[in-house]
């Protein structure tokens, strides 16, 4: 093993150490900072390991005092609103001019939590100061369409290098996601990417070794599933011996990023082990939070995330199994045919266990409770655009979109209302693409378009009124969205992409001037 990727895995293990310090806990705990990732996400003015030993020291002293110790030992960063001051007419000029104040450049093993990345990359804005991974699929598409495919192409390498390094892709560039993972879109990535490497079957071969990776770490342990053990890690095995996924998190403790929230959550749960792991499951998902993943939808404690086969994330796989075996054959690799068994399992499986013949509908199913879920969602959309669907389960989809979930700025997320940021009445920009595109793929041209028009639309007012793009949108009013465990972030990433394809789709239509 290289110098470099010891001295990675010493500060990762540092790290790991210090979120289970009493120094983080009575710093989260005490209510310093706001936000609990501000202190995971600080900088070691000294030795980590001298700092922790200092305050079990310290802390028992008349005169000590936390803040103080905190602001002496630890260099906190900032929360920098993105602002451009270059001249701007509409959405489309502001997104062109937020693209370079997103980007970050290539960043070396430093004393935090970063880790380290080789090429330079575009961050979502706001409190999210590092890479995202299902975000960085959306963030692309718009870096192409302003011909940036350089930064596009960036990207996706520090993904390769993270899957090659660590047999994961975590959530985020940060050692305290190392545990978890989000939706697999690694292989999207490739396909969007490929029209611009034709013929270089080097970079393509480093790309299938890389999603071979990650197939490997969501099938893990797959091959010791029993009907005595039916889940294990990101598997389940159905009662007929088929196999899907659920999303996981290797740890179950309280999220460093979260720490304060997690600890008072838990309080009122009965088994705080699992109920952390439901938690950060969520968070793999993406998802995080959503009454997908309640009991009830009012009570963030019910959390059963584990117990879910999810439609979006065994949509994705299917994908990127069927991308692997396309992958494989243009490489004369014979791995071509396992790879289109698994899709085609998969396919069957997600039909029979997620397709709802009740609500004319694809819906979760909890394996658990052996029934699908209640919680009507937009993830019924990634059947279609992944083309899993048949023609008439995308028509009856189409139809319960339509009827439920169209509203005036968009399409809902759930067609549930609570507190939670993943249900109605907000709309987010990667689940307006989705359904989008998979509307076109089923020819629903013209509810897809008006999907397209409600969303820009919407965008184009909030940003005549604040002078901003959000992660996240209120459909049914022009203000701004509520829920979830911090405030509503700018700038947004996958919000300026979005809409940039949109705008592309919608080229004949005159955007409003801001």
């Amino acid at each position: 093993m290289s110098e470099f990727c010891m001295k990675h895995i010493d500060s990762t293990h540092l790290f790991n150490r210090f979120y289970s310090s009493q120094l983080f806990h009575d710093v989260q705990m005490s209510g310093l900072f706001s936000d609990s990732k501000t202190f995971a996400d600080a900088q070691p003015l000294f030795d980590l390991t001298k700092i922790i030993e200092q305050y079990d020291v310290d802390k028992n002293t008349s005169a000590f005092n936390l803040s103080k110790f905190v602001q002496q030992n630890f260099k906190i960063p900032s929360f920098d609103e993105i602002i451009s001051n270059l001249p701007k007419t509409n959405v489309n000029e502001h997104i062109n001019a937020l693209w370079p104040l997103l980007c970050q450049s290539p960043t070396q093993q430093n004393n935090d939590s970063l880790l380290p990345l080789a090429h330079p990359y575009i961050v979502p804005g706001g409190r999210f100061r590092e890479i995202y991974y299902w975000d960085s699929y959306f963030t692309a598409l718009g870096l192409i369409e302003s011909g940036r495919v350089d930064i596009a192409t960036a990207m996706l390498n520090n993904f390769i290098d993270l899957i090659t390094q660590y047999d994961i892709i975590p959530n985020g560039n940060r050692s305290y996601y190392l545990s978890r993972s989000q939706p697999p879109v690694l292989a999207l990535f490739v396909e969007l990417l490929l029209p611009f490497h034709q013929g270089d079957f080097v970079f393509l071969r480093r790309c299938v070794n890389a999603i071979k990776k990650e197939h490997q770490f969501w099938m893990r342990d797959s091959e010791h599933l029993s009907a005595q053990q039916p889940a294990s890690s990101r598997v389940v095995r159905l009662c007929d011996g088929s196999v899907l996924n659920r999303y996981w998190d290797d740890n179950p403790t309280p999220r460093p990023e979260s720490y304060k929230e997690d600890i008072e959550q838990a309080a009122k749960a009965s088994d705080k082990h699992t109920f952390y792991r439901h938690l950060r499951a969520a968070c793999e998902s993406g998802w995080d939070f959503s009454s997908r993943w309640l009991a009830n939808s009012n009570d963030l404690s019910s959390i059963q995330t584990c117990d879910i086969i999810p439609i979006d994330l065994n949509c994705l796989l299917f994908k990127q199994e069927s991308l692997l075996a396309q992958f494989c054959k243009a490489l004369d690799d014979e791995q071509y045919s396992f790879y289109e068994i698994h899709a085609l399992n998969r396919k069957n499986a997600i039909n029979k266990y997620l397709w709802s013949q009740e609500h004319d509908f694809y819906m979760d199913f909890n394996f658990v409770t052996n029934s699908c879920s209640s919680v009507k969602s937009l993830a019924a959309s990634v059947p279609l655009f992944t083309k899993l669907a048949s023609e008439t389960q995308a028509d009856k989809v189409s139809k319960t979109l339509s009827n439920d979930f169209l509203s005036k700025g968009g399409l809902l997320t759930t067609t549930t209302a609570s507190n939670q940021q993943w249900d109605s009445p907000n709309g987010w920009a990667p689940l307006q693409f989705f359904s989008v595109l998979g509307l076109m793929e089923y020819h629903h041209q013209d509810f897809a378009h008006d999907v397209v028009n409600r969303w820009l639309s919407m965008v184009e007012s909030y940003y005549q009124q604040a002078g901003k793009i959000m992660e996240k949108y209120n459909l049914h009013q022009t203000q701004t969205a509520t829920g979830g465990e911090y405030d509503v972030q700018e700038g947004f990433g996958w919000t300026n992409a979005v809409c940039q394809v949109f705008y592309k789709l919608a080229e004949k239509r005159k955007p409003i001037n801001g």
